[in-house]
This record gives C-alpha cells, sequence and structure tokens, in this order.
C-alpha cells in the first residue's frame, strides 16, 4: 500500500520552503556546470583547439532534442504537483505512469533523428568549417544515442520534483559527473580518442543516472513502483501533459534555434573565435544557475499552491524568490569579472582567443543580471498553466538577440563584440515582457487545478 501523500510547499514561510527545494536544484545545477567545465577544459588541453572548437559548436543545436524532454517532463511536472497538492493520489500515480511512457517513446524518435540529421544539420544549418566538421559530428552522434537516457532521467526527475523531491537529482547529477570526469580523463587524455572519447564518456554517465533515477523513484516512493503491467496509457493524459508541456518545450526549442544562428554567426569569425566562444558559453551557464533554479523551483511551488487553492502564496513566494536569486547572481558576476584572466587560462586557450574570451566573460557578468531579474517569474506561470507566455517572451528576446547579432557583426559600431552584447538587447526585451504581464495579474486566470 503507498504512503499518504505528504505534501510540502503549502504552509509555512515560502521562502523557507523554496529555498529548502532550491538548494538541491542549485546544487545539482552546479555539479552539471562543473562537469561541462572539466569536458571543456580536458579537451581544450588534450585533445586541441579544434576538438574543443567541435564540443563547443555541438551545444546549441543538441539543446534542440534535449528541449523536448526538458519541456513535456516539466508538463508533466506540474500536472503532477498540482494533484500532489490536491491531494489526489490516484491522479499522481495515472499521470505519472503516462508521463514515463510519453518520454521513453519520444526518446527513441529523438535518437533516431539526431542520429540521420547530424551531418547536413551541422554542415547547412550550423555552418561548421570543414576543419572540425567531422570531429563535430562523430561527437554529435555518439550524443543522440544517449537521449534516450537523457529522457527517461527527466521523466523520473520531473515526478520527483513534483512531489517536493528536489535533492533526488542531485544525487543522481552527483554519480553522473564523477563517472563522467573520470571517463573523460581516462578516453581523452589517457587513451586519446579525442572528441569521441569525450561522447562515449557522457554516454555512459547518461545512462548511470538514468539507472539511480529508476531505482531511487521506485524504491523511495512505492506509489511509483510499477510493475510492468501496471503502466497504463492515458491519451487524454498525455494530450494534458503536451498541451502543459509543449510550450514550455517549444520556449526551449526557440532558445536553441536562436542559439544555433548565433553560433553560425560566431562559426563566420574562424575556429579562434568558436573557442573562446565555447569557454564564455560554459562560464555564462554559472552565471544562469540561480535563475533557472528558482525558475524549477517556482513552478512545483506555484502548482502545489495552485493545486490547494492557495494563490495568495504564490505573489509572496515570487517577492522571496526575486531578492534571493539577485543577491546569488551579484555574487557570482563579480567573481567571474575578477577572476576571468585565470579561467580562461584554464581551457588551453591564448592569445587571440584569450582576448576575444575576457571580453566575452566581463561583458555577460554584467548583463546577464537582467535575465536574472525576470526567469523565476516563468515558474510561476508555467506553475499556473500559463506556459504560453514564456515561449512568447522567449521568442521575443531571442528574436531580438539573433537580429542585433546579424545587423551589427561587421558593424563599426560592435562588429565581433555583439556575440557577447545582444543579451543587453534580447534581455531587456524579455524583461519588461514579462514583468508586464506579470504585474497585469492575468496570470491568476484560469489558473485553477488541470484535470
Amino acid at each position: 500500500m503507498a504512503k499518504p501523500l505528504r505534501i510540502t510547499m503549502t504552509e509555512g514561510a515560502p521562502w523557507k520552503h523554496i529555498i529548502k527545494f532550491a538548494m538541491p536544484v542549485l546544487a545539482g545545477s552546479l555539479l552539471q556546470q562543473l562537469y561541462n567545465t572539466a569536458d571543456a577544459i580536458i579537451v581544450g588541453n588534450f585533445a586541441g583547439e579544434a576538438s574543443l572548437s567541435a564540443v563547443g559548436t555541438t551545444g546549441s543545436f543538441a539543446f534542440l532534442f534535449l528541449a523536448i524532454a526538458l519541456g513535456i517532463s516539466a508538463g508533466n511536472g506540474v500536472i503532477i504537483a498540482q494533484h500532489y497538492g490536491a491531494g489526489d493520489e490516484k491522479g499522481v500515480r495515472a499521470n505519472a505512469s503516462t508521463g514515463i511512457i510519453l518520454l521513453m517513446g519520444l526518446g527513441v524518435i529523438a535518437a533516431l533523428l539526431g542520429l540521420l540529421v547530424a551531418r547536413p544539420a551541422y554542415k547547412y544549418i550550423v555552418s561548421v568549417p570543414e576543419d572540425y566538421l567531422d570531429l563535430t559530428v562523430s561527437y554529435f552522434r555518439i550524443y543522440a544515442l544517449g537521449l534516450i537516457f537523457q529522457y527517461g532521467y527527466n521523466a523520473f526527475s520531473s515526478i520527483l520534483r513534483a512531489v517536493g523531491d528536489s535533492a533526488a537529482t542531485l544525487y543522481f547529477l552527483l554519480i553522473s559527473s564523477i563517472m563522467n570526469v573520470a571517463l573523460d580523463l581516462l578516453f581523452v587524455a589517457v587513451f586519446h580518442w579525442g572528441v569521441v572519447g569525450a561522447a562515449v564518456a557522457t554516454l555512459i554517465s547518461q545512462a548511470a543516472s538514468f539507472v539511480a533515477a529508476y531505482f531511487y523513484m521506485t524504491k523511495k516512493y512505492p506509489i511509483f513502483n510499477f510493475k510492468l503491467k501496471e503502466y497504463k496509457w492515458s491519451a487524454p493524459l498525455a494530450l494534458q501533459t503536451t498541451k502543459v508541456g509543449l510550450p514550455i518545450a517549444m520556449q526551449m526549442v526557440i532558445a536553441s534555434m536562436g542559439l544555433t544562428l548565433i553560433q553560425r554567426a560566431v562559426n563566420g569569425f574562424g575556429q579562434t573565435m568558436t573557442a573562446s566562444f565555447t569557454v564564455g558559453n560554459r562560464i555564462e551557464m554559472y552565471l544562469n544557475i540561480p535563475c533557472t533554479a528558482f525558475q524549477t523551483t517556482m513552478a512545483t511551488y506555484t502548482g502545489q499552491n495552485i493545486g490547494a487553492g492557495k494563490p495568495e502564496r504564490v505573489k509572496s513566494g515570487i517577492r522571496q524568490t526575486m531578492l534571493i536569486t539577485l543577491a546569488m547572481t551579484l555574487i557570482i558576476s563579480g567573481a567571474v569579472i575578477i577572476l576571468a584572466p585565470y579561467i580562461s587560462r584554464l581551457f588551453g586557450i591564448s592569445g587571440k582567443a584569450e582576448e576575444y574570451c575576457l571580453q566575452h566573460l566581463r561583458t555577460v557578468a554584467l548583463v546577464n543580471i537582467i535575465l536574472t531579474m525576470y526567469i523565476p517569474l516563468f515558474g510561476v506561470f508555467q506553475g499556473s498553466n500559463h506556459t504560453g507566455i514564456p515561449m512568447i517572451v522567449a521568442t521575443g528576446a531571442l528574436g531580438m538577440r539573433v537580429l542585433t547579432t546579424y545587423l551589427f557583426r561587421y558593424s563599426a559600431f560592435l562588429g565581433y563584440k555583439i556575440i557577447w552584447w545582444n543579451g543587453l538587447f534580447g534581455f531587456g526585451l524579455g524583461f519588461l515582457i514579462t514583468w508586464s504581464y506579470y504585474l497585469s495579474g492575468k496570470w491568476l486566470k484560469n489558473s485553477s487545478m488541470t484535470r
């Protein structure tokens, strides 16, 4: 018999629940970025600038495939959180079962599609130079095989977050990150397999986190311990999950497409700029950890409180969240500005690449503060069934970034510097749209629990 549901975020001081939930998410994101950083450092130092460029240039297009997993799993998590907040055990179990089947099926499709489109996509869409096109395609094809595990892992982790267990994902990421770095060192530094070694290390670690997440979820929460015959598909529930999750996925797909176009512009400046941009992007992710972690937190917090019929707690929660997020981001930004020269040298780049990297790091450390001031509100919109708003904002912000990049990349005004200054224009627009919608109060309309 499953244990009764224990509601975690609908009573007491909002900030205490928010911080308690967010800290493991923050730690997990930090682990993920530390792995990405170690991966780039190992490849840059032991495989060379071309390999570093190849690994770096896969990122934006690869995220296009992962975006579907993140969006649909987030949608499934929002629905489960709402049922959980309402104490509906049957609804929690049914939506979890359908969500797992849906995401595993999508994972198989994504893996096959990735294998098929790798070369034409990177040659014609991303415009990867011939110098390292083969390296890029080799890395991505191996990465694509791991999409099956990534989709499954996201299904499990979103279910766990929906019931308030954000700490679990930290354990899985810890296993994955340690294994990934160890295998990177073995395959790249010792065996000299280059980008293939880095890709295989990623594939193995993704499989490990998938297995760990499955066993944790089924053992700790009997309600999710489905026997094979107990996995039941419900088309109406799958449609609900897709309805909530698709706009979230599309937000990320749009972001991926926009970043792919920016990556194309970067590649036009040559291998040196691409290597530098890879480093800058890795560090930029650290700046975004607080806002993305609190977005995830606010989606669950809002979903549970909407399900419990307590929308006023959401307003007080977001006020406290914005202050916490800003304080964390300012600390990280200050550290990046001060440590920029030491950071760039860690990745084995020098000369013109290092010069580009220093400019990139110091600029985004300032510009990304704007991003911090509106992204947590996306979680409020997602948790209250207004998932289309983040998609609209993402479209506007990315569109502005791409537009300014291509308008000014060869101009006397900014030139190549627009590669890192484009966020000022894009994030500024995103800030205005997001806060206008929130302050209008429209997000409270039609925010009753999805059934």
